[in-house]
């Protein structure tokens, strides 16, 4: 692996992380910052959502008390064994429905167009819900993830299935969502982070075993470097993210979502930069 490569491999990295678990959609800026590196192919396909594994060891690392606490208790704890299922229910969603559109969406909706254009939707959505929550403060009626029920989670799982869209940003459509749900700022944002685990392992795993003829051990190497580089952004990603929330709403993160769009569309449109596919 030479050192060019191994910087777009570091980039990549720094910018899944620092996106994955914000309102404004990784997949589209890793989507974005490959064209502009021509840092592109099957292959880096399969990179940028191996190296998502990074973001999942972040998560699990933050929460690894509580993610310790569910584990010990599985067996004796009813609060345990409901978190659990409910993570399970909400993963059900986009994973049923991953496995039956991916190969359309990769082949139709994976280009900076498309995904400026979900940018653009996804902000205007959480200009929205804010003003909503704004209005009507008193509608939260959860306050935490373990006062979840199946039903809630099942919603926020459905809500999130349509990140599958790329640009839609899958943090940013259960948090946004499970707002909109009745779910309070920080309980939304921390299921939204706990829902990341079985979401982006298994879309990891799945993305592995498919495409596992495209791959040799001469890759684990460029693998391992984005990943890492995932791993530092999104836990300062999500330390920074549980600090700002407390104090913050989403408001920023549409208008740049909005503001993004927009300039890559006109760029595209006037040529100043060449998106590759």
């Amino acid at each position: 692996m030479d050192f060019i490569l191994a910087l777009k491999a570091v980039i990549m990295g720094l910018v899944e992380g620092f996106t994955e678990f914000l309102p404004i959609s990784s997949t589209g800026h890793l989507i974005l910052a490959g064209s502009l590196l021509d840092f592109t192919g099957e292959k880096i396909k399969v990179f940028e959502i191996v190296i998502q594994a990074g973001a999942i060891f972040a998560v699990c690392w933050e929460y690894r008390a509580k993610i310790a606490s569910v584990l010990s208790g599985l067996g004796s704890d009813a609060r345990a064994r409901k978190f659990v299922l409910n993570l399970l229910i909400g993963f059900l969603p986009a994973a049923v429905l991953g496995l039956i559109f991916a190969k359309k969406i990769k082949a139709v909706l994976f280009a900076p167009v498309p995904v400026a254009l979900a940018f653009i939707v996804g902000g205007v959505i959480i200009l929205l819900v804010e003003r909503h929550a704004r209005a009507n403060p008193v509608s939260v009626r959860i306050h935490a993830v373990d006062d979840m029920s199946m039903l809630d989670a099942l919603k926020v799982g459905l809500v999130q299935a349509f990140a599958l869209i790329p640009g839609t940003s899958r943090s940013g459509a259960s948090i946004i969502g499970g707002m909109a749900l009745g779910l309070s700022r920080k309980a939304a944002t921390e299921f939204s982070f706990f829902l990341a685990i079985p979401t982006l392992l298994g879309a990891t795993v799945y993305s592995i075993y498919k495409e596992r003829a495209l791959l040799s051990l001469a890759d684990l190497p460029l693998f391992g470097v984005g990943t890492l580089a995932a791993f530092v952004s999104a836990f300062l990603c999500v330390r920074w993210l549980l600090r700002y929330i407390s104090t913050h709403d989403f408001t920023f993160f549409a208008w740049y979502r909005i503001v993004f769009g927009l300039v890559v569309i006109a760029s595209a449109h006037f040529g100043w930069v060449v998106w590759a596919d």
